[in-house]
């Protein structure tokens, strides 16, 4: 690696289906600046964004470039799913003077930012053990349920992302019975996010009220977590907590199949407000309870991670790669 490599400032972009917030990082302060956040529906493009920020850039143009993009797996052609944008990478890289540049998966981006959170980036669910060098995974609920573990090759970071909404869903409790024998004739598969993520939550409550035979309002996600955190619906309350109990039981299970017993890190905009509710959830209970593999799940490290800027960071710490 060249020096200019090492110190080259590097444009990072984490780039969601609403927003889109970019930055310049420094590799030599180790910082963020000239951090700003774009409303997707006012640019036809995303290169109109890129546009508009390098406008507003009071120094040079930097030639290192990573993106971190809300979207499936892809190649040189991104194609982005809830919003109409699709852009290819080496075009970008040749119409912005890009030298090196590349393109992960938003989970990717949060899973090379794991090593470079600190204390004030988390909240301890479970403290485990830690052991230098495991794999490390991360699982969030938003639009859908994301993944990916980031692991070590020749002291090389390496991210995977992957699709743990698709995994299948097991009741473990009564209720959680009720609830597969409640969706399992309107689905053709009841799998993870189709309870666990924010369109989820609404699903969830909508099924609990079925079953327990309450009336349901067209409540959002947001709603429904205000109305369980104040304790003013019981129904809303039932939600939250089958909401954890299901996301302990998944992560459990997304561990177990990768291997990442260096530890589990909650991601996404739901989560963090309801971290006093989650805490006192049976969410750790569940991730743990696996059977014979409990004695190993509880040494594993659990997090939530509260900063903002996880996929910055994460496109700040990717290994980049010549176009």
């Amino acid at each position: 690696m060249q020096p200019s490599e090492v110190s080259a400032t590097r444009l990072v972009a984490d780039i969601g289906g609403t927003n889109s917030r970019l930055a310049l990082y420094d590799p030599v302060t180790n910082e963020l600046r000239s951090m700003r956040t774009y409303i997707n529906r006012e640019y036809a493009l995303f290169e109109d964004i890129v546009i508009a920020w390098l406008s507003a850039l009071a120094e040079d143009r930097p030639v290192d470039c990573c993106l971190a993009v809300a979207a499936p797996p892809f190649g040189d052609r991104v194609t982005m799913l809830n919003i109409d944008w699709s852009f290819s990478l080496r075009e970008l890289a040749a119409r912005f003077g890009f030298i090196r540049l590349r393109g992960i998966n938003d989970f990717e981006g949060n899973a090379y930012a794991l090593p470079h959170l600190r204390a004030r980036d988390l909240t301890v669910l479970h403290a485990g053990q830690v052991t230098a060098g495991g794999k490390l995974a991360v699982v969030g609920p938003g639009t859908g349920l994301g993944g990916a573990t980031l692991s070590w090759m020749n002291g090389s970071p390496i991210a995977n992302a992957s699709e743990p909404g698709h995994m299948g869903l097991a009741p473990a409790s009564e209720l959680e019975l009720e609830l597969i024998r409640y969706l399992l004739p309107r689905h053709s598969d009841v799998y993870a996010e189709l309870l666990v993520s924010g369109p989820g939550m609404q699903q969830l409550y909508r099924a609990l009220g079925a079953i327990k035979g309450h009336a349901t309002l067209p409540l959002s996600p947001a709603e429904i977590s205000a109305k369980a955190l104040a304790r003013d619906c019981e129904l809303c309350t039932l939600t939250l907590n089958t909401f954890c109990a299901l996301l302990g039981s998944i992560c459990g299970d997304y561990v177990l199949a990768n291997g990442a017993y260096g530890g589990l890190y909650l991601a996404g905009g739901i989560l963090p407000g309801v971290l006093a509710f989650l805490q006192q959830s049976t969410f750790v209970r569940r991730f743990q309870e696996k059977g014979k593999m409990r004695e190993h799940l509880v040494h594993v490290p659990l997090y939530l991670i509260t900063s903002n800027t996880t996929g910055l960071t994460g496109a700040a710490h990717a290994p980049l790669q010549s176009v």
